[in-house]
């Protein structure tokens, strides 16, 4: 299987500043995983978006788009599962 590309939408940095620095780490092993697998066992796909699923980290949720077609994976979100929703 070929490897995804992983991008972050620019507001995720300022998600990452708001979060505690063990959940920073984790949540980036969990997303550098991802390219090898971006529908690792645990994942969700969110109801009513036809791209976007949930990886748990925790109390936080990532929030990423998967497109198959050019390998990419985009990190939408990474926030405390209370606001994550909000935003979609």
């Amino acid at each position: 299987m070929a490897s995804y590309k992983v991008d972050f939408k620019p507001s995720v940095h300022k998600d990452y500043r708001r979060l505690p620095k063990s959940v920073v780490e984790r949540a980036m092993k969990r997303i550098e995983k991802l390219k090898d697998d971006p529908f690792p066992h645990g994942v969700e796909k969110l109801e009513d978006a036809d791209r976007l699923y949930r990886l748990r980290v925790g109390d936080y949720r990532i929030v990423y788009e998967v497109d198959t077609q050019v390998q990419q994976i985009i990190v939408l979100y990474v926030r405390h599962r209370r606001e994550v929703y909000r935003a979609l």
